[in-house]
């Protein structure tokens, strides 16, 4: 089986990846799908940034499968596709607070991943200080 998780270097996506490694079970494929931000994308390509990604996590112990999404790419699409491709038991995405107006005019990455995944969806949100 396979855990799919989605990731961006952000409090919230750490938060997403440390749950999707907690939950791992004994055998089982970590597929990440990964956004670079654009501030990371200035000094080196998003190939280069998943490829860093990938070693990061694979001296973390983790050897997971890096899913870079692209400009036009969206997001829960991507994560929906992965969840189904790989027959996930369980897609993690990680939840940030949006004003009613934010959700309006850009939608919910979120709730399209809820609507439409082929498994149970973990949402977690960032430790609050």
């Amino acid at each position: 089986m396979t855990v799919v998780v989605g990731y961006v270097r952000t409090e919230e996506g750490e938060a997403a990846f440390a749950s999707a490694i907690e939950l791992l079970r004994e055998g089982e494929q970590l597929v990440v799908v990964h956004k670079a931000e654009a501030a990371e994308l200035v000094e080196h390509s998003a190939e280069q940034d998943a490829d860093a990604l990938h070693h990061e996590l694979e001296a973390r112990g983790v050897h997971p499968d890096i899913v870079t999404l692209f400009a036009g790419d969206e997001p829960a699409d991507v994560i929906v596709a992965q969840a189904e491709l790989q027959g996930a038991r369980l897609v993690v995405i990680g939840l940030r607070r949006r004003s009613p107006v934010g959700k309006l005019l850009l939608g919910s990455t979120a709730q399209a991943v809820l609507f439409n995944s082929p498994c149970p969806v973990l949402c977690v949100r960032a430790a609050r200080d």
